[in-house]
């Protein structure tokens, strides 16, 4: 069906344009680590003159333990601990010595100071999921233990193992039926059918719709002013949809989309 590309298309753009939309709030949790990074790192008593230098100027790891590391200023060390939820970065350079664990490699460095947990925060920095299985849609991002609730864009779920919002089918501890409200109808045992793509607009109004892959469903929006067309599978204008007329004049609100990669 020439549709086809069309849809492939909206589908590569839908993941886009949640990535760019959400990469704009990004900036807020930034300014929030940036703003009380450095406090964080003076909360920790340094220990001066306990380690040597392997270089002259410079930060380097502390063997064991993946939070600690040791800054040299003229062949002087001086023991550091990053905020309690980061891990020390090598490779940092110039920039800020500590990063979230997903970015840092452990490798023999196995130990951590103890978790330091708050009110809000399960860890003093770190994204974390909230809710269970059935809700994936929020996360925290934890700021000197202050937690930030944000909201993935529509019909995302938010996988700690990447920090990104993502399809809820590739998010492994989220019920990608039960959190979007809709299960992709048994197709046909067939190889060639089994492969397609396939599209089904929401039986809750006209301008949803949502794309099977390999059974699993995904949520998109066609926007105001538009439906979801069943004989060409695309979004369409909805004067020219059936029983969506009335959706080309009705006024909704567009979706808040927040946060993909989150910083």
């Amino acid at each position: 069906m020439a549709s086809r590309p069309i849809v492939h298309l909206l589908i590569a753009c839908g993941i886009l344009t949640a990535t760019m939309s959400l990469n704009q709030n990004s900036r807020f949790s930034n300014q929030l680590f940036d703003n009380q990074f450095n406090r964080g790192l003076q909360q920790f008593s340094p220990k001066r003159g306990q380690s040597t230098c392997p270089d002259k100027n410079g930060r380097f790891p502390v063997q064991n333990q993946c939070d600690a590391y040791i800054e040299c200023n003229d062949g002087v060390a001086e023991e550091k601990l990053c905020p309690e939820g980061l891990f020390f970065n090598p490779e940092a350079r110039f920039n800020y010595p500590c990063g979230y664990p997903i970015d840092i490699d452990c490798t023999g460095r196995p130990n951590l100071q103890p978790a330091n947990p708050s009110n809000d925060c399960p860890h003093q920095y770190g994204y974390f999921k909230i809710g269970d299985h059935q809700h994936c849609g929020q996360f925290m991002n934890c700021v000197d233990g202050r937690g930030y609730v944000f909201d993935c864009p529509e019909g995302l779920a938010f996988n700690p193992q990447t920090y990104r919002c993502d399809w809820p089918d590739q998010v492994p501890d989220c019920d990608a039926e039960t959190f979007l409200g809709f299960r992709c109808p048994e197709v046909k045992n067939d190889f060639f059918l089994d492969a397609e793509i396939k599209f089904y607009r929401s039986p809750a109004d006209c301008h949803h719709y949502y794309i099977c892959v390999n059974g699993r469903p995904r949520l998109q929006n066609c926007g105001i002013g538009n439906a979801f067309n069943e004989l060409i599978d695309t979004c369409d204008a909805a004067e020219n949809v059936t029983g969506c007329e009335h959706e080309s004049i009705a006024r909704t609100t567009t979706p808040s989309y927040q946060q993909a990669r989150l910083f």
